[in-house]
């Protein structure tokens, strides 16, 4: 039986708990701005797009008269009935990513555009290191406290293992300062991206481990004024719905020129390895 990377009772928690208070929604807004202007340079006018998001009021605002919907497990999207689909920084928090992407896909009329925004791997690289090395000082062992998140290339690999035509992946890595570690903690409940995976330590976590994190964080990273950095990488998706006029790749061999004939020089056949070399 294989056990689910997020309790999204608890995430569902988060993120109503955050917007009964100020939530911090900067690392969002600038999500949104970054696939705003991607869509700006597709030369199209998308009359159905679709936005999944846990923040509904931000999209709404920025795509007046598209469908807003929560990032649920079953999202609630009609096959084929949309010319776009933004799946906008929750991601990471899918327990089967793949389907989350599939069900996109399969909402998308052919030829219809599909943009994605998640958190990468390199996001709160150290406060990761810095938990996880205190809490092994001071307790002996490791409990999950900051979502492990995908590396470009595997996020990436989604894309076409969900069926998208000329998939692309890219990234961009945004780094925030806070006076201390525990500013950090806050704003990440702020956020709505407090620890809510299935496996975490339901207990409060041990002074001790939190005041020794918050050393070896400082020690490790701290710049000239005692301020600490925590890395926010985000990945952005982008694929299209298959469709018959969109380019195709050549057979192999189908070439009707050589490259060196297309280059202008002289063609040179390199020694087969395996054949001795005379001097």
């Amino acid at each position: 039986m294989t056990t689910e990377l997020t309790d999204r009772s608890a995430l569902t928690r988060a993120r109503r708990r955050a917007a009964t208070g100020e939530p911090a929604l900067f690392l969002q807004e600038d999500a949104a701005d970054d696939i705003q202007e991607r869509l700006e340079l597709v030369n199209r006018a998308f009359t159905a797009p679709a936005v999944v998001t846990p923040w509904p009021d931000l999209w709404r605002a920025r795509l007046p008269g598209a469908k807003v919907i929560a990032d649920d497990e079953v999202l609630a999207l009609d096959e084929g009935a949309h010319d776009l689909v933004i799946h906008s920084l929750s991601l990471h928090w899918a327990n089967d990513p793949v389907g989350q992407l599939v069900q996109a896909r399969r909402a998308l009329k052919p030829d219809g555009l599909f943009l994605g925004a998640l958190f990468g791997g390199r996001t709160l690289h150290e406060l990761r290191a810095a938990l996880a090395e205190a809490e092994a000082a001071v307790t002996g062992g490791l409990s999950p406290r900051v979502l492990p998140m995908g590396e470009i290339r595997d996020v990436g690999a989604l894309m076409q293992r969900a069926g998208f035509a000329l998939p692309v992946a890219d990234n961009m890595a945004r780094t925030v300062t806070y006076a201390d570690p525990l500013r950090l903690m806050l704003d990440l409940r702020a956020m709505g991206e407090a620890n809510a995976m299935q496996a975490r330590p339901r207990g409060f976590t041990r002074r001790a481990v939190l005041l020794d994190a918050a050393r070896r964080y400082a020690e490790a990273y701290a710049d000239e004024d005692g301020r600490i950095p925590a890395t926010f990488e985000t990945i952005f998706l982008t694929g299209w719905a298959p469709d018959a006029s969109q380019p195709q790749p050549l057979r192999p061999g189908s070439a009707a020129q050589r490259l060196a004939d297309a280059l202008d020089t002289t063609e040179q056949t390199l020694d087969d390895p395996a054949t001795p070399r005379r001097n």
